[in-house]
């Protein structure tokens, strides 16, 4: 069998509302970028990796020439055409590496008539728990959805989101308000839904010394992790030598030289495995083998997938028998998706992992040209920017912390 064509789209599909951060906001959807890989034998797998737009496209335009011609099943060779470890100065492809190799994953299993997830050694559980992604957002343009904004606001969301989908483990997006506000949040999170679990991710935008304060401030609440309080391994390891609590990281510990790092000297206790970051699933389970030896804890991060990452997350989460977390999710904050049926379903805090052959998915082709349009409508975004305070950028001392009291 033979590669023979690449085919990148990049989308936008809109949220439920836009969803703040550290770094700015989700603008109100997510861009993709959606590659179709096709074999001699009619076979078509799919892959999505995060962002897009013409850059992206280009890129994978220019792995063209590399890919036509070559086996799908022979991935190790492939990783080496796209992601040379010995040339890696020069040659930064991690995340289009994932793309394709999510694609040659969904070649290999339909051309055996296999889920992805016996490939990788079989499946240990049917279904995949997810925890809830809590978020302070904005109204929504059409006013179908509220703000979340106050600790009441949270606390009813959450309570929503719950009495929907069944989530038991609650996940707060921080460092968009000043941390003692944050603090108040999510220590009413844990009064409120007392027999779940809970973790915070500030993305990385606190100080070591706030980190300390508010690590030293949450030891008494059932806490899976504090995630990537502030930023860099010896940021997070000062922080790790004051505080109680696991720290967890999806951005200082994303390939394997820094994993080694982290078991040398370690600066984080939950490694979160991300399909797209790591370049492809089966990096994440080589990963997750090395955690187990060093007895590191293991998740799975969320990077806005849409549902063909989301599938490749389940098939990860279903095989991996160190999965220490309920894994985490955008996935609920959709309004649509791109795949046949519609979007996954999830039931009792948990998504039924695909057994078709492949990632078990098929695209909408009707949605992937709407959402094509849609995107070519609205552009991209600026990722590090708040559409609701003209002139903000992130990190910058006097104008940090957003005022909650205050409807934007």
């Amino acid at each position: 069998m033979k590669i023979t064509d690449l085919r990148a789209t990049t989308v936008t599909v809109p949220l439920e509302a836009p969803l703040r951060h550290s770094n700015g906001e989700h603008w109100g959807r997510f861009v993709r970028t959606i590659i179709e890989v096709e074999t001699d034998e009619g076979i078509v797998g799919l892959g999505e990796m995060g962002g897009g737009g013409e850059s992206a496209e280009l890129q994978f335009q220019g792995l063209k020439p590399y890919l036509m011609g070559h086996d799908p099943f022979a991935l190790e060779e492939l990783r080496f055409k796209i992601c040379n470890p010995t040339a890696s100065l020069y040659n930064n492809r991690t995340q289009l590496m994932a793309a394709v190799e999510f694609a040659c994953l969904d070649i290999i299993g339909q051309k055996l008539g296999l889920p992805v997830h016996t490939l990788l050694g079989g499946k240990l559980r049917d279904e995949v728990p997810l925890a809830s992604y809590l978020f302070f957002r904005y109204h929504s343009a059409d006013g179908q959805y509220q703000e979340v904004r106050t600790i009441d606001q949270l606390v009813q969301h959450t309570r929503e989101l719950k009495g929907t989908y069944g989530f038991r483990t609650h996940k707060l997006k921080a460092g968009v308000f000043d941390p003692g506000y944050e603090l108040e949040a999510y220590r009413a999170l844990a009064v409120e839904f007392s027999q779940d679990s809970f973790r915070i991710d500030p993305n990385a935008c606190w100080s070591v010394e706030d980190s300390i304060w508010f690590g030293a401030q949450i030891e008494d609440i059932r806490n899976d992790y504090l995630e990537d309080p502030t930023w860099g391994l010896n940021g997070m390891r000062r922080v790790r030598e004051k505080v109680r609590i696991p720290l967890a990281t999806n951005t200082v510990v994303v390939n394997f030289e820094q994993l080694a790092q982290n078991i040398l000297n370690p600066a984080a206790d939950v490694i979160l495995l991300d399909t797209t970051f790591w370049g492809g699933i089966r990096a994440c389970v080589k990963a997750a083998h090395v955690c187990e030896t060093f007895q590191l804890g293991v998740g799975v991060h969320s990077s806005g997938e849409l549902g063909i990452q989301l599938a490749t997350m389940l098939h990860l989460g279903a095989v991996l028998p160190n999965l220490s977390f309920d894994i985490d999710a955008h996935y609920h904050h959709l309004r649509d998706d791109l795949v046949v049926g519609g979007k996954f379903q999830i039931k009792d805090g948990k998504i039924k992992v695909p057994d078709e052959p492949g990632l078990g998915v098929k695209l909408d082709r009707d949605k992937l040209a709407q959402y094509a349009e849609l995107y070519k409508e609205l552009g991209g975004y600026p990722y590090d920017r708040d559409s609701r305070r003209p002139g903000w950028y992130p990190l910058l001392p006097n104008e940090r912390w957003a005022d909650p009291t205050k409807t934007e």
